[in-house]
């Protein structure tokens, strides 16, 4: 699953990122509402994690325009403004949930999860290649109905190869989407993932 932050102020989103990642989760960052509003119009995410207070284009601002553009990624407020007026604003302008700042980080990720499995039930969650299977929600693997243990960079890899399958997927591909790398040639991290 792919999750977009929306966060100018970078520890937090450096917190966001990392938490997440470890949860298994593919995380992109945006640090303005301008660069928040045109990745996720990009329709590439499962989940959007939003501030209200943003550079160039105010988060209720870009959550209004992604809403008319008829974009059903779920959208999750993590913001500072936590009178019942804001968030009333912000639920109304179109989030899933709403988030006050500041946050316990298991509330965030069962939060998260709470809205992809409401994403999941419009699509499976379940990814099948004959006897391989992965659950997106849950983040586990089988093959042949035995468990698969895999770290988060391994559930990241997998989900993006099923995604994709039948696709030709370069190292460049695979080194931006999975490790959000501009691809090195001296570098074999995808030669040892994948072998």
């Amino acid at each position: 699953m792919k999750i977009l932050v929306v966060e100018d102020e970078k520890k937090v989103a450096k917190f966001l990122k990392q938490g997440l990642e470890e949860e298994r989760y593919v995380v992109d960052v945006a640090s303005d509402g301008l660069q928040g509003e045109t990745l996720a119009l990009s329709g590439d995410y499962d989940l959007i994690i939003l501030d209200i207070f943003l550079p160039k284009k105010d988060g209720i601002v870009v959550l209004k325009g992604v809403r008319s553009k008829q974009l059903k990624t779920p959208i999750l407020m993590l913001t500072a403004r936590s009178s019942v007026e804001d968030k009333v604003e912000g639920l109304d302008s179109g989030a899933d949930d709403y988030l006050s700042k500041p946050f316990a980080f298991a509330e965030l990720v069962a939060r998260v999860r709470s809205l992809l499995r409401r994403g999941a039930a419009e699509k499976s969650t379940i990814l099948k290649i004959q006897d391989l299977q992965l659950d997106t929600v849950t983040h586990k693997a089988k093959r042949a109905d035995r468990a698969i243990e895999l770290t988060g960079k391994e559930y990241a890899l997998l989900e993006y190869l099923m995604r994709n399958v039948n696709r030709v997927l370069t190292r460049t591909i695979l080194s931006e989407h999975i490790w959000n790398y501009n691809f090195d040639t001296g570098t074999n991290v995808v030669d040892v993932y994948v072998n």
